[in-house]
């Protein structure tokens, strides 16, 4: 058994050997990798702030289903991206990966597309928290909730969410922690709460698996595929612990845990709540019409007051999401800058001397959600007929950017596989085995299907949105890649090959 001492070492010298210094403050366990992960995923914001979304097209049967169906397939994705995890354990993770694997242009893409994923998930997870707070506000102090008011909160949401990441990692470590018992204990709430004291009981539990009723106009099989967008939404971002694995010990067996269980275990405690909310609904049709349907269905089985409670107490879980998901955002911008990848990269790579934090990385992170969310406020004020919910806006926006930039190192490794430039001595301690390329086909597959989902109408303004972003992207391609970008330090001028004989080398010293 290795000291933490000994064990930082060893961790720090398998960072040199990528062509990083160990800049970033080692500090985080195991449970604190998986919680950042858990945090973020957070079942209490995305089940819950698309609960609507998912009821209105695919009815309860959304639930039971929708919520299985989308977790499987993820639960694969997560495995193709434990094993990258923990073959190349650096912050940059998903670009660092795909240009270790096939080169710097593709590197590059890779992290952009991964940008554009992680400003939607902040604001789309922030957002939620507005969509929230805002009319549990109203009610105290007596005002009437409206867009303006909530892109209001929204603002302060992620100002503080600014404020405690900046202030350190080991703050919000502790944060994580807590958010990850936090997330379990309110969930438990919530379902003793309406198993013994809804009022009007339970609906029988095949209502949960209740399929045919949609409250859209679509026909009801493309209406479900529609709803997936609340679970595949849910299950995003858990590649957090593979942006902070420079900030973990012993990260190549610990981060490729924390991105899979934190799937796994969302998997399970979601389908527990979403089953006792969906059973306690009397009244679908009210649901679906009401400003939010969490609110409606909790309020109606719970009562006011009670009610109220529960629902600070899941507002207070989407804040410690939110807060998780800044620190994975700034982290990949971090990483991103040290290699001179985006316009001004010193100032977005630069460390805190007091807190040994990506300050400045963090604050353009805040910006760049507040942004996006600003947009589509103007977009709404100019066309107040759009067909659209802001918060489906956000979410397709970042799952069909993070689920891309997914599946590019994926499709790399299995390219990479097949010319035998990447070989069984190439992964690290966790690993699929005879599983991994099918496992890996499957989740390209899946991928492939949920970004064509995620942005056909009514969601198609997110489409639209991502190709104004890639169009942006080209341009900055042609006139700032050539010049500035010459790729990850460690994927400079060495493969995969001379990536795994440094650490060869380094393994028989130390023995």
């Amino acid at each position: 058994m290795k000291s933490k001492d000994q064990q930082l070492l060893e961790d720090k010298k398998h960072l040199n050997r990528y062509g990083y210094a160990q800049e970033l403050l080692r500090d985080m366990g195991g449970f604190s990798n998986f919680a950042i992960s858990f945090s973020i995923i957070s079942i209490l914001t995305g089940a819950v702030s698309l609960y609507g979304h998912g009821l209105t097209y695919g009815g309860p049967g959304m639930m039971g289903f929708g919520w299985t169906i989308v977790a499987f397939f993820v639960m694969l994705v997560a495995a193709s991206l434990s094993e990258l995890a923990s073959a190349i354990p650096t912050a940059g993770a998903l670009y660092h990966w795909a240009a270790a694997l096939k080169g710097t242009r593709i590197g590059w893409y890779t992290a952009w597309i991964n940008l554009i994923g992680q400003i939607g998930i902040v604001a789309g997870i922030d957002y939620s928290v507005a969509l929230f707070a805002d009319p549990l506000l109203a009610g105290i102090f007596n005002y009437q909730s409206t867009d303006t008011t909530t892109l209001i909160v929204f603002g302060v949401v992620l100002l503080l969410h600014g404020i405690l990441n900046h202030i350190g990692i080991k703050i919000v470590a502790k944060l994580n922690d807590f958010s990850a018992w936090y997330h379990m204990a309110v969930v438990a709430i919530l379902v003793v709460s309406l198993a013994f004291f809804t009022k009007l009981g339970l609906q029988p539990i095949d209502y949960l698996f209740h399929v045919g009723q949609t409250f859209s106009d679509k026909p009801y099989f493309l209406a479900f595929l529609i709803g997936l967008l609340q679970a595949q939404w849910t299950f995003t971002g858990y590649d957090a612990s593979a942006h902070t694995i420079e900030e973990t010990v012993h990260p190549r067996v610990r981060a490729p845990w924390g991105i899979f269980n934190s799937v796994a275990f969302s998997f399970v405690f979601g389908f527990i709540m979403l089953a006792f909310v969906t059973l306690s609904i009397h009244d679908a049709n009210g649901a679906v019409n009401s400003d939010n349907a969490f609110i409606f269905v909790i309020s109606k089985a719970l009562g006011g007051t009670f009610g109220n409670i529960v629902l600070w107490l899941v507002t207070f879980a989407m804040f410690f999401c939110g807060l998780s998901s800044i620190t994975s955002f700034s982290r990949m911008m971090y990483a991103f800058s040290r290699d001179n990848g985006m316009p001004l990269s010193r100032h977005w790579a630069e460390i805190s001397r007091k807190f040994r934090t990506p300050a400045k990385a963090i604050w353009l992170a805040v910006i760049l959600s507040f942004i996006l969310a600003l947009i589509d406020y103007i977009t709404k004020l100019v066309n107040p007929d759009a067909g659209y919910s802001t918060i489906a806006f956000l979410t397709a926006v970042s799952v069909v950017g993070l689920y891309v930039a997914y599946g590019i190192p994926i499709y790399l490794k299995l390219r990479a596989e097949s010319k035998g430039l990447f070989l069984p001595k190439h992964y690290g301690p966790w690993a699929l085995g005879k599983w991994s390329k099918p496992i890996n086909v499957i989740s390209l597959i899946w991928i492939v299907f949920i970004c064509i989902i995620m942005v056909i109408p009514p969601n198609q303004m997110a489409a639209y949105a991502l190709i104004g972003m890639f169009v942006v992207l080209v341009i900055m391609d042609l006139s700032y890649y050539k010049k500035h970008f010459k790729g990850p330090q460690a994927a400079l001028e060495k493969s995969v090959d001379e990536i795994r004989r440094l650490e060869d080398e380094f393994e028989h010293g130390r023995e």
